[in-house]
């Protein structure tokens, strides 16, 4: 999640518009958070998933969105790739939970397509950083630029996969919207337990070892699930498709 300070230095007409987004941003990306988590806790295919899985998408994707839009005003281009990436992976996930067995379309290609300039991007701006003064761009050093960029491409061959051969099937279907619905989770938690949580908490907590525990969480359950989902019957044991529907 963006700071508050991204608004002081703006020009009188940029603030009014900036001030709508960020509170926007703000919200949503606390929603996103609470729903995000009650998702990925509750029994899957229930009225409970379904509901706070699309709270999450909604959440997420204005989340996202908003936060390039400020991160841009502040000439943040990593923040910009970062929000962006965030409403990739909502986007595919939704759709994976919504696609019939071996059913793919347009969206999945130009899904691809998107990922892959997004990791064009992000390898550029590691190159950058690499090639500055101070070795670092917005903050984040060139090799975190690289690791961002080659998961990018992984998940773009990934992709590559889902459009040649027509879409994914059963359990391999629900582990890909699993998948990205908790990455993009842990984004969200990772945003706001060590980037805006800080700011307003007294100093001493800085660095604590507990605002690492949620940021974890999401991938933990996502390694529980993942396992159970890929490795187990409990997918083809009468639950269909109804796991991985929002």
């Amino acid at each position: 999640m963006t700071s508050l300070h991204l608004v002081a230095g703006l020009p009188d007409w940029l603030r009014d518009a900036a001030i709508p987004v960020l509170v926007l941003h703000i919200a949503a990306g606390t929603i996103a958070l609470l729903s995000g988590t009650l998702a990925i806790s509750v029994r899957k295919g229930e009225r409970i998933h379904r509901l706070s899985g699309t709270v999450f998408f909604v959440c997420m994707v204005l989340m996202g969105a908003s936060a390039s839009f400020l991160a841009a005003l502040e000439r943040r281009y990593s923040m910009v790739l970062g929000g962006l990436f965030a409403v990739y992976l909502v986007a595919t996930a939704w759709i994976a939970a919504r696609r019939a067995d071996g059913e793919t379309g347009r969206f999945e290609r130009v899904a691809m397509i998107a990922i892959l300039v997004l990791a064009t991007l992000y390898l550029a701006l590691g190159l950058q950083a690499h090639n500055s003064a101070g070795g670092k761009i917005d903050g984040f050093p060139a090799a975190a630029y690289f690791f961002v960029a080659g998961f990018a491409a992984l998940i773009a061959a990934m992709d590559l996969t889902v459009v040649i051969r027509g879409g994914r099937v059963g359990a391999q279907r629900v582990a890909r919207h699993l998948w990205r619905m908790c990455v993009a989770l842990f984004f969200a938690a990772g945003s706001f337990f060590t980037n805006a949580l800080p700011r307003i908490l007294p100093h001493g907590v800085h660095g604590s070892p507990l605002l690492i525990v949620p940021v974890a969480l999401p991938l933990l359950l996502m390694a529980f699930w993942l396992i159970r989902v890929l490795f187990t019957k409990w997918h083809a044991g009468g639950t269909g498709t109804e796991p991985a529907r929002p």
